[in-house]
C-alpha cells in the first residue's frame, strides 16, 4: 500500500505562485507515473499535470501548460507541482496521484487532496 500526503496548498492573489509537495510512503512508486490532478465543487475531477517514472517526460494540461511545473526527487518519494501566475481558475482541491501506468491513468494511489484558492 502507497500513502500520499499532499501539502503547501494556500490562498494567494491572482498572478502569485505556490508550490505543492506530494510525499509518499510505503511501497514504492518508481517505475510508474505521478501525476495531479484538480477538482472543483460540481466539477469531474480533472488532469492537470504528470511525469513519467525517470522524470524525463511531462504531460500538462492546455490550462496550465506553460504556467505549471510538475517534478519528482530522484529517490521517487516525491512529486511537487511549482505553479505560476495563477489565476482565480485555478482554485481547486489539487490531488497527487500515483502508481499510473499512463500518463492519463488510470492510477492506483491518490492523496487526500490540499486546497488551493486564488483571489482576483
Amino acid at each position: 500500500q502507497v500513502q500520499l500526503v499532499e501539502s503547501g496548498g494556500g490562498l494567494v492573489q491572482a498572478g502569485g505562485s505556490l508550490r505543492l509537495s506530494c510525499a509518499a510512503s510505503g511501497r514504492t512508486v518508481s517505475g510508474y507515473f505521478a501525476a495531479w490532478f484538480r477538482q472543483t465543487p460540481g466539477k469531474e475531477r480533472e488532469f492537470a499535470a504528470a511525469i513519467s517514472w525517470n522524470g524525463g517526460s511531462q504531460y500538462y494540461a492546455d490550462s496550465v501548460k506553460g504556467r505549471f511545473t510538475i517534478s519528482r526527487d530522484n529517490a521517487n518519494t516525491r512529486v511537487y507541482l511549482d505553479m505560476n501566475s495563477l489565476k482565480p481558475e485555478d482554485t481547486a482541491v489539487y490531488y497527487c496521484a500515483a502508481g499510473g501506468g499512463y500518463y492519463r491513468g488510470p492510477y492506483a494511489y491518490w492523496g487526500q487532496g490540499t486546497q488551493v484558492t486564488v483571489s482576483s
